[in-house]
């Protein structure tokens, strides 16, 4: 029965993801060749064209990353490669943590070495052919490894720890597990932006002392308190631009990629960073954090509960082994199936996002003029080759920020 209900699932979600993107695909073609009327003394046509462009590539090569992503799941399960990895990491090292750890990372290699071709594909072809992609293959592969290997030093004891958790604490290992991942988490939020992110690019503290002085005002006025305003080198990957403060507690910093810095006025980047710091003002960093933490609760009892199930393993296409711990079967197993049931959810959480997006914009038109933050939006819009024409349907379902003639619209009843 389980088996039914998982390719049942499993088929709704690779079904309306390509409805989605089919009908995203569509809708932009549809409106490639007009400006919308909001932006038609802004945004050129040829920009307009270009962004439409660009949004239905990735979308038409994220079809295609949904259909891998099936075909590797069922492998792992229906077609029976997960029961082959345990029971090659079985014979191999016996039951223990280096079976386990064999097991999940296995799993995870096979994942990435899949989602590789796409991965090149988007950067040195979709990225590349218009214009955003400013990495060499070296500076690529160079970050693979680095990844590889801060996922290794942080995430290899977190997975030990999770292990002996499952194993040693009893039926309620899941409570001591989720404060371990809590602990994890809120210490990566401290240690990220002094000695994860500098590893990727180089920060720099800002030297335009006019900015500054704007900055730190508003910020003085704002009520936020930052170890620094940095200035990011984003070029040297990529000619998007952003601005964003990382970081938790006293560790919080102002980050600006230089691109923006390069397109924006100043009173442009003020409107930005007023947007940044509304985040902070309404408290939506907390109030994500505490969601994540309440959701990951849920799901590590979900997974308390299933792990003792026989019908789990069965139904998934996977023996469960017999007098040994099936922990890092039963984490495989969770962390692969689970977006399947979880997928409907999340228009629940775009909406969420915004719902945020929209009261930090509300927030950064009362510290600052609503219309300098139009147009640095707008700015970004063409830029970045954001659409300004998304399908309805496909941008509730999925945008964490409102369409642009949305968030325009709510910003000049501001002005």
């Amino acid at each position: 029965m389980f088996t039914l209900i998982f390719l049942a699932a499993l088929v709704v979600m690779v079904l309306t993801k390509l409805w989605l993107a089919a009908r995203q695909v569509r809708y932009v073609g549809q409106h490639r060749n007009a400006v919308p009327p909001r932006f038609a003394d802004t945004i050129a046509l040829p920009s307009h064209q270009k962004a439409a462009d660009y949004t239905i590539a990735r979308t038409r090569l994220s079809m295609l990353e949904v259909l891998a992503g099936a075909a590797v799941l069922i492998g792992f399960t229906m077609l029976g490669g997960l029961q082959w990895l345990n029971q090659f990491w079985l014979d191999m090292f016996g039951p223990g943590y280096a079976y386990g750890v064999a097991l999940i990372a296995s799993v995870a290699l096979i994942g990435g070495l899949v989602d590789l071709p796409f991965s090149l594909y988007g950067q040195f072809g979709i990225e590349e052919r218009f214009g955003f992609n400013k990495m060499t293959f070296g500076l690529w592969l160079a970050d693979m490894v680095k990844m590889l290997l801060v996922a290794c030093v942080l995430g290899l004891p977190l997975l030990l720890a999770v292990l002996w958790l499952m194993d040693r604490t009893g039926s309620l290992w899941w409570v001591w597990t989720w404060l371990v991942w809590m602990a994890f988490n809120l210490l990566l939020l401290i240690v990220f932006p002094t000695f994860i992110a500098p590893l990727f690019n180089k920060f720099e503290p800002l030297t335009d002392e006019s900015l500054r002085q704007r900055i730190e005002a508003l910020m003085k006025k704002c009520g936020f308190a930052s170890k620094g305003l940095f200035v990011m080198d984003g070029s040297k990957r990529s000619a998007h631009g952003n601005a964003y403060f990382t970081g938790f507690g006293a560790a919080k910093r102002i980050v600006f990629f230089d691109t923006l810095l390069a397109r924006l006025s100043g009173d442009e980047i003020e409107a930005v960073l007023a947007h940044e710091l509304g985040h902070f003002k309404r408290r939506h960093v907390a109030k994500r954090i505490a969601v994540t933490f309440a959701l990951s609760l849920v799901f590590l009892a979900l997974l308390g509960w299933l792990s003792t199930r026989t019908w789990f393993y069965t139904g998934l296409g996977v023996a469960p082994n017999l007098g040994v711990s099936n922990s890092a079967l039963a984490l495989v197993l969770f962390f692969l199936t689970l977006p399947v049931f979880t997928f409907l959810l999340g228009p629940l959480s775009s909406q969420s996002s915004r719902k945020h997006e929209f009261e930090a914009d509300a927030f950064a038109a009362d510290q600052t003029n609503a219309g300098h933050l139009v147009s640095a939006l707008v700015k970004l819009y063409k830029d970045n080759a954001s659409t300004l024409t998304p399908d309805p349907l496909y941008s509730a379902f999925y945008y964490s920020h409102p369409p642009a003639a949305q968030r325009i619209d709510r910003l000049l009843a501001h002005a």
